[in-house]
């Protein structure tokens, strides 16, 4: 191992760092199942992915049942809700479970050792149930327009293949995972302190520039939770069909961005490897 690696696994200084990086998480950690706090935080993940959805579906319902061409919010205004939200949300949630709100999101920090399998597991089944809760308090508020309207759910829209749909949704999903990587790496944060931004902004904005680009073509997912919460409730043939590629997309571009984050970015290979010894901020 080189000196390197042993100053960001012990956290030694011996160049004069003037950040942390937290030790990685363990792959198994049964002592969280113990913890109040861990409960807490699925609690949170669950109630935030619900109001995720709530919010956002009655806002897609609302457009939609707009008869003129300039009624309800538009696709800029469905764009808003989405990353309003995921900003809103992650500020709430941040301090109590990490604010993931997504198991993309939560995928990615597991690869990165942020989080261990357990918590990953536990917040994708608490994020997909409040991701079903939240699209039925949307049916049983609108049920009309929300059974003839489509029910928010995510599907490939007419004139794009399942190969370019994927392609959206595995770009789209990194731009938010890189975005999560970037807004809460501790050493950006040293670096960048003269320059204060509050983390769960550039996430929500991430969220909202995605939606811009990638609505009229799957609607966006990005979230596997948000497009399984609102399949379940919709129950569409076509939806299900569809549903491969809002798991597959969202988990390879999460992949794609913590690889990205940790290995080049980060140069966790290169100090793995031993390599450029004389430039420890690589």
């Amino acid at each position: 191992m080189s000196k390197e690696v042993s100053e960001e696994g012990h956290q030694v200084h011996h160049h004069g760092k003037d950040y942390t990086d937290p030790p990685p998480a363990p792959l198994l950690d049964m002592g969280e199942l113990k913890l109040w706090s861990f409960y807490r935080a699925l609690i949170a993940e669950f109630i935030a992915t619900l109001l995720f959805l709530y919010v956002t579906v009655a806002t897609v319902i609302g457009h939609k049942k707009q008869t003129g061409p300039c009624d309800g919010v538009g696709l800029l205004g469905i764009a808003w809700a989405f990353g309003g939200m995921i900003f809103i949300l992650v500020y709430c949630t941040a301090g109590i479970s990490g604010g993931h709100i997504n198991p993309a999101v939560t995928f990615g920090l597991f690869l990165a050792r942020k989080v261990s399998l357990i918590r990953a597991v536990s917040y994708m089944v608490a994020q997909c149930l409040g991701a079903i809760c939240g699209v039925g308090l949307v049916k049983a508020f609108m049920k009309h327009y929300y059974n003839t309207l489509g029910g928010g759910a995510n599907s490939i829209a007419p004139g794009y293949s399942k190969g370019t749909a994927l392609g959206a949704e595995i770009i789209g999903t990194f731009v938010l995972v890189y975005t999560v990587f970037s807004a809460t790496d501790p050493k950006r944060s040293a670096r960048d302190s003269h320059v204060p931004v509050l983390a769960p902004l550039p996430i929500g904005f991430a969220v909202f520039m995605v939606h811009l680009a990638t609505i009229p073509i799957t609607g966006t997912g990005i979230n596997p939770a948000r497009s399984f919460g609102a399949a379940v409730i919709y129950n569409n043939e076509k939806v299900w069909d569809d549903q491969w590629v809002f798991w597959v997309g969202p988990f390879v571009g999460a992949l794609a961005a913590a690889a990205y984050h940790q290995y080049v970015l980060r140069a966790a290979a290169i100090k793995a490897l031993g390599s450029f010894r004389s430039n420890p901020s690589n």
